[in-house]
């Protein structure tokens, strides 16, 4: 395939930085329409049917699920590689991912951050108080527990950095900003770990452009985008706030 490639997608969704993390470690130039669901135009819901960011564009392949692009471009851009080759651990890499996509992502994501920053600033509706404080009680030191017994002393999950990694480590970021993160004292490799993410590897940056788009209106974030070093695309799919469909992550 041919010419410029679009990925489609807010880098505050920790399944963008995660796909543009992959992007970076493999060299892969992208260029990002930095829009969230909520505001994007027909043609968005056409490319993206669930209404879901990532998607990706490259010549006539349009791919709208965050593990299922990685796959892809581990398929196509097979170096570096991301994911161990020994066949269990690579099998254990994929849960990690799976467990991130989903569980994690449903509380970190969903219930803390979607519940105390999308619903009030974007869709202007109140948070759900007994959900967010279940997940804050209870649902997140569950998780932190997990990730703990699973995370080594040094290094990264599984020796280099993989896919693993990427797909965990971006939702703590949402968390953090508002107000949930493991302690040293109870979790201390997930929060050595979490430091070297940001510290060692491209995420940090990424985290970066996360951290700037947080706090700058939208008309400003496409050149937000060149300002960290990432190329926009010439046109948007923003249309503007517009609910339409099932909530969709961001």
């Amino acid at each position: 395939m041919t010419g410029p490639i679009t990925v489609i997608g807010n880098p505050v969704s920790p399944y963008v930085r995660k796909v543009l993390a992959v992007c970076r470690m493999k060299g892969v130039e992208v260029r990002i329409d930095p829009i969230t669901p909520f505001r994007g135009d027909d043609a968005f819901a056409a490319l993206s049917p669930l209404r879901r960011i990532p998607v990706w564009i490259e010549g006539d392949l349009t791919l709208c699920d965050s593990s299922i692009i990685v796959q892809y471009l581990e398929e196509t851009r097979p170096a570096p590689s991301l994911w161990p080759d020994d066949p269990v651990q690579r099998a254990r890499a994929r849960w990690i991912e799976e467990f991130a996509d989903t569980r994690l992502f449903d509380v970190l994501g969903w219930k803390l951050f979607f519940q105390m920053v999308v619903k009030p600033r974007t869709l202007k509706e109140p948070p759900e108080r007994a959900l967010i404080e279940k997940a804050r009680d209870e649902e997140a030191p569950e998780l932190f527990d997990y990730l703990e017994s699973q995370i080594p002393a040094e290094g990264f999950l599984f020796g280099e950095v993989s896919i693993a990694d990427f797909s965990l480590a971006p939702a703590f970021l949402n968390a953090q900003v508002v107000g949930v993160e493991p302690s040293a004292d109870r979790w201390p490799r997930l929060v050595a770990w979490l430091a070297r993410m940001e510290a060692e590897t491209v995420l940090g940056p990424l985290n970066d452009l996360s951290r700037a788009f947080m706090t700058t209106p939208f008309a400003r974030h496409r050149e937000l985008l060149g300002e960290h070093g990432w190329a926009a695309t010439e046109v948007s799919h923003d249309a503007g706030f517009a609910r339409r469909g099932p909530m969709s992550p961001v």
